[in-house]
């Protein structure tokens, strides 16, 4: 393991060691050139927020075979196991709806078409996937049918995703500097040179032909978050790293970088509600709750405040962290009745989980700590009465099973709180990544707030703004950063070795 002290140049060197980061590190690799990678966590903590996913992969994929290029898929599940597909207008027609179709189209169109391309090049680098039965599809009716166009994950999630990866860097020669920051860049004439790291109290010059910042957003950062996303999002918890703290964007803002994206926007779930300020690396997304469009969630008041069943998890549980946020006392109790509980993630069956249990729904209400337990009871029975019981549940479609008459809807997946036992969970706001970025071009060059390249610049990752705005199709983030990754570190070598290392 190298010091940044004894690196006094290189060819390329990469900021951040998460998915987006290795991903550039290995492509600039193949481009030829010398490859430094700075983290500034240990080796123990290392990978960002990479570590902290569950993993999941959104691609576009036509049929069996093209899924075969992603994972391993038998014949006997080729024959019992509705996979589906996921098309290129489905990912354009999802990215556009979600965040109101304010997506860079140039950026969506690379991420669209090289999804599955990138994820094949990880596969033939020695990543592994595994398809995704345990969360993105249901058993129902004796048969397996994946939904919301999502099959494949990272094998063994986000830590063995970062765990790969960085093995693969070491083997493909890339250098790992851990415990070391960079705090600022190297600029001469308006080009980058290269970055100063920190080591404990030491500061030392890297130079470099090319410099690639893929080291997160500001989602750790309680002023930056109050200061960018509003009132009590100080107060939110953080779902992954404690070192995402902006310092990538406040480099690259120094630099003349162009903001982009939606500043005040950032992906946030549905997260434990005593789970720890940041991750924890043992538990990792266990804290997620993401059953909510089967069973209903009420506030402090006891009442419902959003219609869970607006659409399949994929698509609301990353603004739905902002709806609990809203709420009094910033939380909410996810409910559920027997015949639910056995369709609940394995998420809901961990031993660090904020749950109440009970056979009647008076017992319930006197468990929900801090609800209204008499309008709770009232909520629940307006419910009851409401959902459309002629129309049959199906939970692997949008199967308009809804309440009627209600001032908050449930469009789907509407099924009466009436068998024991009945269970609760509490959850508060757990923010994941920041949608503000900097504008990159296509070849991930880091753009100046004059629309021009910053010559030896370049960015991936969260860093990336101009993706996601309001919303997110969950599995996007893995798939965006591994994108822009390649893209990032393909260009950046190639920039490197034909100027040669500053």
């Amino acid at each position: 393991m190298h010091t940044a002290a004894e690196v006094k140049q290189t060819d390329v060197v990469v900021v951040g060691a998460g998915n987006a980061a290795i991903c550039a590190a290995l492509a600039a690799r193949e481009a030829g050139a010398k490859v430094l990678v700075l983290e500034r966590a240990p080796e123990a903590e290392a990978g960002g927020n990479s570590f902290f996913t569950a993993g999941a992969t959104r691609f576009v994929f036509n049929s069996v075979e093209e899924l075969r290029e992603i994972i391993d898929v038998s014949e006997e599940e080729e024959r019992t196991v509705d996979f589906g597909i996921y098309s290129a207008e489905n990912y354009f027609d999802d990215m556009g709806r979600v965040t109101q179709y304010r997506a860079d189209p140039d950026l969506l169109e690379l991420l669209v078409t090289r999804s599955r391309p990138t994820l094949a090049w990880m596969r033939r680098h020695g990543v592994r996937f595994e398809p995704m039965y345990g969360r993105q599809a249901v058993k129902f009716e004796g048969r397996f049918k994946f939904f919301g166009g999502q099959v494949a994950a990272f094998w063994g999630g986000g830590a063995g995703l970062v765990k790969s990866l960085h093995d693969i860097a070491r083997k493909a020669g890339v250098a790992i500097c851990y415990e070391t920051s960079a705090v600022a860049l190297i600029r001469e004439r308006g080009r980058v040179l290269g970055v100063v790291a920190q080591a404990d109290d030491e500061q030392s010059e890297i130079r470099a032909g090319a410099t690639v910042l893929a080291c997160g957003g500001f989602e750790s950062n309680t002023e930056m978050r109050a200061r960018y996303l509003g009132a009590n999002w100080d107060l939110a918890k953080v779902r992954g790293t404690r070192f995402n703290t902006g310092m990538g964007l406040e480099m690259a803002l120094a630099a003349g970088a162009r903001p982009c994206g939606h500043w005040s926007g950032a992906h946030a779930v549905g997260w434990d509600l005593n789970s720890p300020p940041y991750g924890d690396r043992a538990v990792g997304d266990g804290f997620q709750k993401h059953s909510y469009p089967l069973g209903i969630m009420v506030n402090a008041d006891g009442e419902r405040f959003v219609d869970e069943g607006a659409d399949f998890r994929n698509y609301t549980y990353a603004k739905y962290g902002h709806e609990v946020l809203k709420q009094p006392q910033m939380f909410a109790w996810q409910v559920f009745d027997g015949k639910i509980v056995p369709l609940l993630r394995d998420e809901y069956r961990i031993k660090q989980v904020t749950k109440v249990e009970a056979d009647t729904l008076e017992a319930l209400a006197a468990k929900l700590e801090g609800v209204n337990a008499q309008r709770f009871l009232a909520t629940v029975a307006e419910f009851n009465r409401a959902v459309r019981r002629d129309i049959p549940f199906n939970p692997n479609v949008r199967d308009g099973r809804c309440v009627t008459g209600l001032r908050v809807p449930k469009s789907n997946w509407a099924n009466p709180l009436d068998t024991p036992p009945f269970q609760a969970y509490a959850v508060t706001c757990g923010i994941t990544f920041t949608f503000g970025g900097i504008s990159i071009s296509t070849r991930g060059v880091v753009q100046s707030v004059a629309g021009a390249d910053i010559p030896g610049l370049y960015a991936a990752g969260e860093m990336v703004g101009g993706l996601f705005y309001f919303n997110y199709p969950s599995g996007t983030g893995l798939v965006s950063g591994a994108v822009f990754g390649k893209i990032a570190g393909s260009e950046a070598g190639a920039y490197a070795v034909r100027r040669g290392t500053a």
